[in-house]
């Protein structure tokens, strides 16, 4: 069956077959076993030291009888060494001549044997002994290439590319799995200063009956078997306080969480969150929690309690400043929220230009209100404190205000990383609270919670006083690796359908067009109607075939061109 291939990607199945040919199979079943690291070798130098290495040829250059080559493994690149007559110390060359001068490209991965050296520049090498091919990459890397006035050309940059491919992107970006080993050191750290705690890591379900535990709209799916629709969790919080209500007292969990709601740069669908809950305590022991356990990750990955994020330099070192919900919004707008309404307040998001909707209540309107106009100002590290009780309706009502909340949410470079409370732990007035957010459910406000009478239940059952926090695990990522979108934190961010976008083709391309039809056109003939230099023609016929325009089919030992329709 034929296939629209670049011709670089013929050329590469080529190899593939002429490979086999050879009786050396490209893709081996037996494992090869890897001693020594590129990074090892240049930390720990050893002339000498006898190696086996495995990784990806990343660069060729060929001299005749001796070569070099760049290997790529896991922790970076090392130059390696290849003389044909210590790799084919006998008649044939077959080994060096053919398969790694002709048939091996860049990408593929090889394993070698040998052992480490200086150049006469100084440079840590190994010096080849043998090889193996281990895999065939049938596709060329996109790989940048640096002049002599050390300019960088061909880099892959474009983030939509970089997001959908990001196993390209890993492999020609080095600096992207720096970003994802830190992110990988964050729940590390955060795991381990759990666990000295003596808090307990558990699992909660993914698919809800009731998707509980925050204000948001969540996915819907449905049970065949139980013929029901279920949620994908919005959070994970209520099941965590029926453990709380089971006798444990410390519980947390490292909880992939689904909202259907926009994307942007600090909003992904799929998101990851930790949360907490912690028996016996309050809101206030939850900030001094908080500041010990953000220092302690901030050095734990960066080796430092300051990290820079964009232009800001960023202070993890307790105390953090505190203000109220409150004094935020009278400072920054010189609105006092205090005992307004739902109609003063509107007429009050109206002389400051923020839009309104029916279908929001106190709780919105105050939020909106925070989060256009104040939340931006809180660079350095910041407790919230205070929320108005419409704002929370999961969170203990404050033990000297019946207006307020015992809630903070944490604020770094101006988001919202953490979020925290006094829980509720009164059914009554719980039930009190969802019912308000059914009220609103029934205005059209399709993020109000829903009412979990089995939560209800579990508190009817009694819980002891707790304080719980989430933390968003992708936004904290962002800020310990300077990163502004949190696609750049996510392996594989959901994107949107890829669009074909529309083409303009050059006039050498339209040229070649114009001498292809539906009917196959041999190249060889289709080469000689064009009157172009052979970069140029390398270069037309790529975008040609890349973009569909053109397709490429070996047949036997002939190669012909289509115009696709």
């Amino acid at each position: 069956m034929s296939q629209e291939l670049s011709e670089q990607e013929l050329l590469r199945r080529q190899s593939l077959q002429k490979l086999r040919e050879l009786g050396v199979d490209p893709y081996p079943a037996e494992a090869f076993n890897v001693t020594h690291l590129a990074a090892d070798l240049k930390d720990n130098f050893e002339e000498g030291c006898a190696v086996k290495m495995a990784g990806r040829m990343m660069s060729q250059r060929i001299m005749g009888k001796a070569s070099f080559a760049e290997i790529q493994d896991s922790s970076g690149r090392i130059q390696v060494y290849f003389n044909r007559d210590e790799i084919c110390p006998n008649e044939d060359k077959t080994l060096y001549n053919e398969v790694f001068k002709k048939l091996l490209d860049l990408g593929d991965f090889i394993g070698i044997e040998g052992v480490v050296f200086k150049t006469q520049v100084g440079e840590i090498s190994v010096n080849v002994k043998n090889f193996h091919l281990l895999s065939k990459a049938l596709r060329p890397l996109p790989l940048p290439k640096t002049d002599a006035n050390g300019v960088v050309h061909d880099a892959f940059t474009d983030p939509e590319l970089r997001y959908r491919q990001r196993y390209v992107d890993l492999v020609v970006n080095p600096t992207v799995k720096n970003t994802f080993i830190k992110r990988s050191k964050t729940f590390s750290a955060m795991r381990r200063f759990f666990e000295t705690q003596g808090f307990l890591e558990v699992e909660t379900p993914i698919l809800q009956a009731i998707p509980g535990g925050a204000a948001a709209k969540p996915f819907v799916t449905h049970h065949n078997a139980l013929d029901i629709p279920l949620y994908l969790r919005i959070a994970n919080e209520l099941y965590l306080k029926r453990l709380i209500v089971g006798g444990f007292d410390g519980v947390f969990e490292f909880a992939k969480d689904f909202r259907n709601e926009g994307m942007d740069r600090t909003h992904n669908p799929e998101f990851t969150v930790m949360e907490l809950y912690v028996a016996y305590k309050d809101y206030h022991w939850m900030m001094d929690f908080t500041e010990k356990l953000m220092e302690n990750i901030a050095v734990a990955v960066n080796g430092s309690a300051e990290c820079l994020v964009g232009e800001h330099k960023i202070s993890f070192k307790a105390p953090f400043r505190r203000i109220s919900m409150r004094d935020a919004i009278l400072h920054y707008t010189g609105i006092d929220i205090q005992g307004k309404d739902e109609v003063s307040l509107r007429e009050e998001c109206a002389k400051i230009g923020i839009e309104t909707n029916p279908t929001m209540g106190v709780g919105k309107l105050i939020d909106e209100i925070f989060g256009e106009k104040c939340e931006g100002h809180f660079i350095q590290p910041t407790f919230i404190t205070d929320y108005p009780i419409e704002m929370s309706p999961l969170c203990k009502q404050h033990r000297e205000n019946p207006n307020l909340t015992e809630r903070f949410e944490l604020m770094i470079n101006g988001k919202e990383i953490a979020n925290a409370y006094s829980e509720l732990n009164d059914p009554i007035d719980q039930k009190e609270r969802f019912e308000a957010q059914l009220k609103l459910s029934e205005r059209g406000d399709d993020e109000a919670m829903f009412i979990d009478h089995d939560f209800l239940r579990a508190l009817e059952y009694g819980m002891p006083p707790t304080s719980g926090i989430g933390i968003g695990m992708d936004r904290l990522a962002m800020l310990l690796t300077n990163n502004a979108s949190i696609q750049e934190v996510l392996f594989f961010p959901q994107m949107r359908p890829e669009a074909k976008s529309t083409l303009v083709l050059s006039d050498l391309e339209n040229q070649i067009l114009s001498f292809c039809s539906t009917e196959p056109t041999l190249l060889s003939e289709l080469r000689m109607k064009v009157d172009c230099s052979n970069k140029q023609w390398d270069v037309s016929l790529k975008n040609l075939t890349k973009h569909q325009v053109l397709s490429i089919q070996k047949v036997n030992d002939s190669v012909f061109v289509t115009k696709n329709n």
